[in-house]
């Protein structure tokens, strides 16, 4: 199997015994890399020579006076927020430790893009060197947001919406964007483009484009893909093992915990949870339901044991998914730990 996303910065980190992650020099480097802080031609001397220091040292200090001389404003303030940035990353003991740190508080206080390189990076761990290639597909909805289109037949199908921008803003409409758009495309073209079980070894060749659609309905492997991909997050953060499977409409009067996947399933669910009047139109957008049940009920507060905890995935009304894996960490009903 290839070396899938080999630009996320992965192969930099070391592994402790525990099957953490840890912090190097050469991860560190691979920042001063970015737009964000990356010298081009109109780079004044001092941002040239302090992001020189940095590239032989990526743990050096670098105080406001010398920021300071940097002729551009936006490029100060960028070295800022990398060094509070930084600063964290070197203090935490993992990893892992510093991703969660990150939620606990009263928000989340550095950029996103560097939340969704470090749960690329933890997804890329966690999958292995045996990855099933529909699993890693799947694992992509966790950092990166999906453009999704529901067709009258009842297909869902999702695509990247980065991609999706770009064949539009070059209006090169491949066939993807069709895919998207246009509800009489013949199989052909779908066999093409979206990955299933039997062109997902097609996966690996274009692992860091993006740019595979795929089906996301119940009863498709790649929803199945994405059950076995939360398990194996629960697993790493919490040491917990679940099985989870896909669901096509929830039917329990015994209903006592759910957690959505995305800002917009949690709104949902919750307004259906306590029985508030939900329209046609808003539960429309709730593309995936799925049963997640413990293994091990000892870590399952006492009144939930036996119970399920149900998840829900849906979209924006501008048709994007946005899955926040973090709620999945932090909003089970687990037990406190003595």
């Amino acid at each position: 199997m290839p070396n899938f996303w080999p630009n996320c910065g992965y192969s930099t980190l070391q592994v402790n015994a525990d099957q953490q992650l840890l912090i190097t020099d050469d991860f560190l480097r691979i920042y001063l890399a970015r737009p964000e802080l990356a010298l081009i031609p109109e780079s004044c001397v001092n941002e040239r020579a302090i992001h020189q220091r940095l590239i032989n040292n990526p743990r050096a200090l670098i105080d406001d006076a010398e920021l300071d001389k940097m002729a551009d404003p936006d490029i100060r303030e960028n070295y800022r927020i990398w060094f509070r940035y930084r600063s964290k990353l070197i203090t935490a003991s993992s990893l892992e430790h510093f991703y969660l740190s990150l939620f606990e508080g009263s928000g989340v206080d550095v950029p996103p893009l560097f939340v969704a390189q470090l749960t690329q990076i933890f997804l890329r761990h966690i999958l292995g060197e045996e990855v099933d290639p529909l699993e890693a597909r799947m694992a992509e909805l966790f950092f990166r947001p999906q453009k999704v289109s529901i067709f009258d037949e009842g297909a869902v199908m999702a695509a990247d919406h980065e991609v999706v921008e770009q064949h539009a803003q070059a209006e090169e409409f491949g066939n993807i964007v069709d895919l998207l758009k246009n509800k009489n495309l013949a199989m052909r073209t779908l066999d093409l483009d979206v990955l299933n079980a039997d062109n997902a070894v097609a996966y690996w060749d274009r692992n860091e484009s993006y740019d595979f659609a795929i089906q996301l309905n119940y009863d498709q492997a790649p929803m199945a893909a994405l059950c076995r991909v939360l398990e194996k997050w629960l697993v790493h953060f919490l040491g917990i093992a679940v099985k989870i499977t896909t669901l096509k409409d929830i039917h329990d009067p015994k209903w006592v915990w759910h957690v959505g996947l995305d800002a917009t399933a949690t709104q949902i669910l919750n307004g259906l949870y306590n029985k508030e009047i939900v329209d046609e139109a808003t539960l429309a957008r709730v593309i995936g339901l799925l049963r997640l049940d413990f293994i091990d009920e000892s870590a399952v507060m006492s009144e939930i044991k036996g119970k399920p905890v149900y998840l829900g995935l849906a979209i924006t009304e501008d048709s994007l998914l946005k899955l926040k894996p973090q709620n999945l960490l932090f909003n089970l009903p687990l037990a406190k730990k003595s």
